[in-house]
């Protein structure tokens, strides 16, 4: 959201009289727009013309001061609007401050006001610190505006904002704190008191001021920190103060939020550098040190760069002693790092830090996949459709090897608005996948991903390469008409009971032999057996329910260690020759998602904790009843109807589904 709108949105929650003496941030951003952008001494290395005319070197110097007369003119328009408004600002707060004291601090001081009175006045004071504090943020990010808008860097903007830090009294009334402890004190023992947001003791913003000079700090400015980290008017979602404190190469510049916005609030404090480890134990001393309470953390690594980010409980009293922001900013130096200060709202922060500051969200895993290699076009498209969608990215993990080369399998955790469609999103995913050949599962994130404990197979073209009706039928003689059939059921053209009484009467006569003779040529789909030893190893139980035909079931069971096989049997006659039927029930598609139930049962597990893979229109009913259904290298109409595909040359890609990368297949490959 932008920050014109944040405000905006805030600015209807306050009274009228408060409303009409807010900052006209949108006024100032579109006066930089129509002036100072035109006039931008960032342009300057780049002119190739000027009004048409090719520009010399000659020519910069001359082009240069026709552009900083411009600024000039420009930048005094937009001044004179900011001194406007901020005075504006200021006044109303004087103004409300004043009707504050003169109402309150006098009864305050001489009896403890009642309950509710104390209440009312509390929350008077916290709305107008909340006034003053929105409105110097959009002073703060008007001036970070003018500063990139002008080229002409931040050096006008910290003047500012350090003369406005100076002189407002929000930073120097120590009467309005004085009042405040007080309202605090008589509402001490009122255990139903509760206000909509947190309230913050009193500290002296006076004293604070003066802290932050001595420390050598250069600015007093309030920012806020962009919501998802990109756009200069991005705002994230909670209301925090977010500035950096060291730079590389820079003089350390240390700032801390306002003093109303201190005690007792819980502050991120983030250390980004190269030194690995080193970050981790330079940050905790220092917090130690101070003896903060820590009530989070993150870390992130790329290669030798890394990011640690701990979120601490600042005391209520005494106040933090600055020592511990020398000692932060010194640590920063001294490990090359950066360090950032970001203060927090309670209320609406994450369960974790990893987590997207969002409210009413769905975690969703989503796995890509395209064993030639993820390129940057899919990658692109994929990232732009997730921001349509409003998704956030909290995590992304390469779960193939790097000895690979290529990136072929990512594993995304996603943050989905609830309003959001997820099955047209999915339709959409699908049609993503078509147009670059790359496989994305989306899977909701939540226990169910993690404790699978049942996995169903297909066995034709599944488990194994072949067919087995066609290679009975190739020995029979009557190949072509069975395949034509095959085809046409796979396609769902056929219900699959009749398309298989069609197929084995076509059989009759054949020698049951022949059901040898086949089990002599089948030929496992690469990482059948890969997969399957690996899922044994985790736990699993394994069955194979198929269309075909129990001799062969029970065969491909042998070879890979299933748990349990189900098909269709043939009839044999006297004479040791195929009938041309079926004895018991025919496993059609419906069948097939019973006799998953049955199992799930038989096991003590929910169908959530099943994965059923098939390939054809017949496996649709097993992958639906399931909690993971993949259709593997599946016909069209399968692949359109099913929520999870892989379109891959190795059955070890379900693995990925389950968020197991190369390095964990290999160790329980290797694992007696």
């Amino acid at each position: 959201m932008k920050f014109g709108n944040t405000l905006l949105a805030k600015r209807a929650s306050f009274p009228a009289n408060y409303a009409a003496a807010f900052l006209d941030y949108g006024r100032l951003k579109l006066l930089l727009k129509q002036t100072v952008a035109s006039a931008s001494l960032s342009t300057l290395p780049h002119l190739a013309s000027v009004e048409g005319e090719a520009v010399t070197p000659f020519d910069v110097g001359a082009v240069a001061s026709r552009h900083l007369a411009t600024l000039a003119v420009a930048t005094k328009e937009f001044f004179l609007m900011l001194d406007e408004q901020v005075a504006v600002v200021s006044a109303f707060y004087e103004a409300e401050e004043d009707r504050l004291l003169k109402l309150y601090l006098p009864a305050s001081a001489d009896q403890p006001l009642p309950a509710d009175k104390a209440q009312e006045a509390l929350r008077s004071v916290q709305k107008l610190e909340s006034y003053a504090v929105l409105n110097l943020t959009g002073v703060a990010k008007i001036l970070k505006k003018y500063a990139r808008l002008s080229g002409a860097g931040p050096h006008i903007a910290e003047s500012y904002m350090m003369q406005l830090t100076r002189g407002h009294r929000f930073y120097h009334n120590n009467k309005l704190a004085e009042l405040k402890a007080s309202l605090l004190a008589s509402l001490a023992g009122v255990a139903e008191f509760n206000l909509d947001s947190p309230i913050i003791p009193p500290v002296s913003p006076a004293s604070q001021l003066r802290a932050s000079r001595q420390m050598g700090s250069t600015s007093q400015v309030m920012t806020v920190a962009d919501g998802n980290g990109t756009g200069d008017d991005a705002v994230d979602r909670r209301p925090s103060s977010s500035v950096p404190l060291l730079r590389e190469g820079k003089t350390p510049t240390p700032w801390f939020p306002p003093a109303a916005l201190l005690p007792s609030q819980r502050v991120l404090i983030t250390m980004s550098g190269p030194h690995g480890t080193d970050i981790i134990a330079a940050l905790l001393e220092c917090i130690s040190k101070a003896n903060l309470r820590v009530d989070d953390f993150s870390f992130a690594r790329l290669h030798h760069h890394v990011t640690f980010a701990v979120l601490v409980q600042l005391p209520a009293s005494p106040p933090l002693d600055v020592a511990f922001v020398k000692d932060l900013t010194a640590t920063a130096k001294r490990w090359n790092a950066n360090l950032l200060f970001d203060a927090q709202d309670a209320k609406t922060l994450p369960p974790s830090l990893e987590d997207a500051p969002y409210d009413n969200r769905v975690k969703y895993a989503a796995t890509v996949l395209n064993q030639r290699g993820l390129t940057p076009a899919f990658l692109n498209d994929f990232t732009k459709m997730l921001l349509t969608y409003r998704i956030s990215v909290e995590r992304m993990a390469r779960l193939n090897s790097a000895l690979a080369g290529a990136m072929t399998s990512v594993d995304y955790k996603l943050s989905v608005p609830r309003d959001v469609d997820v099955d047209v999103f999915r339709a959409d995913l699908f049609a993503l996948s078509r147009t670059h050949g790359t496989d994305v599962s989306l899977q909701e994130a939540n226990v169910f991903r993690r404790s699978k404990r049942l996995v169903v197979f297909d066995m034709d073209s599944t488990l194994i390469q072949q067919e087995v009706i066609d290679e009975i039928a190739r020995h029979a003689g009557v190949v072509d008409k069975v395949a034509a059939i095959t085809e046409s059921a796979m396609r769902g053209e056929i219900a699959f009971a009749e398309s298989l009484r069609r197929r084995v009467a076509l059989l009759k006569g054949t020698p049951a032999t022949v059901l040898d003779a086949v089990r002599a040529t089948i030929t496992f789909n690469p990482g059948a057996r890969e997969l399957c030893r690996c899922l044994k190893k985790l736990g699993y139980k394994l069955a194979v329910i198929s269309g075909g035909f129990i001799p062969l079931a029970n065969y491909v069971k042998a070879e890979l260690g299933l748990d349990y096989a189900f098909a269709n049997q043939l009839r044999v006659g006297p004479d040791g020759k195929l009938t041309g039927e079926t004895v018991g029930p025919i496993v059609t598609g419906e069948r097939k998602a019973e006799l998953l139930e049955v199992i799930a049962q038989a096991e003590n597990i929910s169908p959530e904790q099943v994965i059923a893979v098939g390939d054809g229109a017949n496996d649709l009913w097993m992958l639906a009843a399931a909690g993971l259904g993949i259709a593997f290298n599946a016909k069209p109409k399968v692949q359109e109807r099913a929520r999870t595909r892989i379109n891959q040359n190795s059955l070890t890609a379900v693995l990925y589904l389950l968020g197991y990368s190369d390095e964990d297949v290999s160790t329980l490959m290797n694992t007696p």
